[in-house]
């Protein structure tokens, strides 16, 4: 699920929500397509899966943007308790405390920074109550299409190969493909090792695959 953090930029998901975001898609994906037995599976039954790749994707998506949606009210309404905690407080000492539980532990900002910041937050007005913006509900939408459209580059073998045993391999293998690149990706942006993050996702698309394979998959 993204991030639900309060974003000024004009962009509707970062890249690490829609890398996130993507990953998620290929993993469910990847599990509807090794539900797929090689030995006994037709036309019909490839068209079956490939539809309910979809359908899965795509309920998963609507899901996901209502979580979306959820995170950016919850995140806000906090943010506003904050302000209310802070403004409330019956001595300086607790508001000090509220405003270093809010910000990131590897913060240790010393009192008369923290006096600071709840100088100015007494200043401010009342923030308006939590609510969905436009831009919210775009967000939401962009979830929505980014895990349905993961589904596409890894059903398209099974529209262009009649050999299902073939169009299957080619599938998981373009599928642990782009897990490696969306981990390589979201190492590189979140400050890890890119490399390790990359074999980490490829792993989990080889490891779904293998077990498909040995239940005759």
């Amino acid at each position: 699920m993204p991030d639900s953090s309060d974003n000024t930029s004009s962009r509707l998901l970062d890249p690490i929500e829609r890398i996130s975001e993507t990953l998620f898609g290929l993993i469910m994906v990847l599990t509807a397509t090794n539900t797929l037995s090689v030995i006994t599976a037709d036309r019909v039954a490839v068209g079956t899966m490939i539809v309910a790749a979809l359908g899965c994707n795509l309920a998963w998506g609507i899901i996901d943007g209502g979580l979306y949606l959820m995170a950016r009210l919850v995140d806000r309404a906090r943010h506003l308790l904050t302000y209310r905690a802070v403004r409330d407080a019956t001595d300086t000492a607790t508001a000090d405390q509220v405003i270093a539980d809010a910000l990131p532990s590897f913060l240790n900002l010393p009192a008369g920074q923290l006096e600071v910041i709840r100088q100015k937050l007494l200043q401010m007005p009342e923030p308006p109550e939590p609510g969905l913006a436009k831009g919210d509900w775009l967000g939401a939408l962009a979830v929505c299409l980014i895990v349905l459209l993961s589904t596409f580059p890894v059903v398209i073998p099974f529209l262009f190969l009649d050999d299902v045993r073939l169009a299957l391999r080619v599938s998981n293998a373009v599928a642990i493909v782009m897990l490696f690149l969306c981990g390589y990706g979201l190492g590189h942006r979140t400050g890890r090792s890119p490399l390790p993050m990359g074999l980490l996702m490829a792993a989990i698309g080889v490891a779904l695959s293998g077990i498909a394979i040995l239940l005759g998959g």
